[in-house]
């Protein structure tokens, strides 16, 4: 993607709507976080809210969370943000070593950036949902209520961000998720805690743009995924196309008011290609459900779900392991 069209891109997204802006020192190693500074310089900077991640990306230290890697990896994205705080910062995962090693060390250098103003408020990762019995500190696709809950005791995160798209197994009722085997939005409002939701298009995968013959990039994250999984995400937006159109933007429209759907009280981060992209994606708030479509929706989306556990790429109770 051309550096110039992704800041124009970000400027259109700021003149939609947009106020918060999600980046990490991970994406391109610094090259995503210095293209929104370069949108960041032309806009004021209290208009928008600015969230990245650290903890991918430890360098040469034993562990991501070593005080000296967090203080070096949030100076270095203040750096190419070209901004002298962070809105949020976010833990990337919960890895702290063997019996948690690092984590009074990385609780107490948080807690001193947040005293200098360098980061207004901490955010932590978590996956749709959270497994009852016990998960290990090294363990970062599961993560169990128990422990996530005593993460949060312990770094007291203002935000919480989840995987979440039409192919995760849906929010349960306020009412009928136990403590011991919640999803993350029960857990986040039980906490008293915001969410922001990401992968709400499963990478692309929704907007109907891979065929079964789509051929992925060295390192591209989707190259895992199979032609009968693409084969069957195709059979199964079919009957979207049929009833709300057939382009990516249809598509992505129908998957994104989903996700506002299901999960009302979230913010969505939704990534971009082009300013074209952006523009589409905000027509398509704008043109809203009806209920009856809703209904249509759910039963399209829950088939498709069926058919990928039947072919064992999605868990029938955990996020979407597709994307």
């Amino acid at each position: 993607m051309d550096d110039d069209c992704a800041v124009d891109a970000l400027l259109r997204a700021r003149e939609e709507g947009a106020t918060v802006y999600d980046t990490s020192d991970v994406y391109g190693l610094g090259h995503s976080q210095r293209l929104l500074g370069r949108m960041l310089a032309q806009v004021p900077r209290e208009s928008v809210s600015i969230t990245s991640t650290v903890g991918a990306f430890r360098g040469t230290s034993v562990n991501a969370y070593s005080s000296l890697n967090l203080h070096g990896q949030v100076e270095q994205s203040l750096e190419n943000l070209g901004v002298d705080s962070l809105d949020v910062l976010t833990l990337h995962h919960t890895d702290f070593g063997p019996r948690d090693q690092y984590l009074p060390e990385a609780r107490e250098t948080l807690e001193a950036l947040r005293d200098l103003g360098r980061v207004k408020a901490l955010g932590m990762r978590a996956p749709n949902r959270l497994v009852a019995g016990t998960a290990t500190s090294g363990d970062r696709n599961q993560v169990s209520a128990a422990r996530f809950s005593f993460l949060v005791q312990q770094f007291d995160p203002k935000v919480i961000t989840t995987p979440f798209n039409p192919l995760s197994q849906p929010p349960e009722p306020e009412a009928a998720a136990s403590e011991e085997d919640e999803d993350i939005f029960s857990f986040a409002r039980r906490h008293g805690v915001a969410t922001m939701i990401y992968k709400p298009l499963g990478l692309g995968l929704l907007t109907g743009k891979y065929l079964p013959d789509a051929a992925f990039g060295p390192g591209d994250v989707r190259s895992r995924i199979t032609a009968p999984v693409l084969d069957a995400v195709q059979r199964g937006l079919q009957p979207l196309r049929d009833r709300f159109g057939p382009t990516p933007q249809d598509l992505a429209r129908v998957a994104l008011h989903y996700c506002l759907k299901r999960c009302p009280d979230s913010i969505v981060l939704t990534g971009f290609t082009s300013s074209q992209q952006v523009a589409g994606n905000y027509q398509g708030f704008k043109n809203e459900l009806s209920e009856p479509d809703y209904e249509f929706v759910d039963a399209a989306y829950a088939a498709l779900r069926a058919e990928l556990v039947e072919l064992g790429q999605l868990r029938s109770r955990d996020a979407a392991s597709v994307p």
